[in-house]
């Protein structure tokens, strides 16, 4: 099980000495990557110029861009809400960046009301992800919210 409570607490830490998205996001997806077990990819895609473009991230080499409401991410951007997926096969129009990911979670952050971007965490097994990851994720979204401004 992940330890939701100390990811937040070293983020809050590398936070107090810079604020920048880019080097939270980076910082993030590392701590994420290397916290969290059983997961191949985690990092965030970047609302531009109308499309999600590829941010920091850990894991295999991944898809650039992906088009609002196309695979789970761009559903999570569309709709504005966590995706939470056990079997990404059997999510309609999923993208494989990575044929290795069998499971999903996808977590919208805002900046001015809007969806600036998104988390992504991917798993080889399926079903890896849980309502409490989901509600951890939830909440370390929220701090990056707040600390990106």
């Amino acid at each position: 099980m992940t330890d939701y409570q100390t990811i937040l607490r070293q983020l809050e830490s590398l936070a107090a000495s810079s604020r920048d998205p880019v080097a939270l996001m980076a910082n993030t997806a590392a701590l994420l990557y290397h916290g969290m077990a059983d997961v191949n990819w985690a990092g965030f895609y970047l609302v531009k110029d109308g499309v999600l473009l590829l941010g920091p991230f850990q894991g295999n080499v991944a898809c650039v861009t992906i088009q609002k409401g196309k695979g789970v991410c761009g559903t999570a951007w569309a709709e504005d809400r966590l995706q939470l997926v056990p079997d990404v096969h059997a999510f309609p129009g999923h993208i494989a960046c990575d044929s290795a990911s069998r499971s999903e979670i996808v977590v919208p952050l805002h900046r001015g009301g809007e969806v600036c971007a998104v988390l992504d965490i991917d798993s080889p097994l399926f079903g890896r992800f849980t309502a409490a990851d989901a509600d951890g994720l939830a909440a370390l979204a929220a701090k990056l919210e707040q600390f990106m401004g």
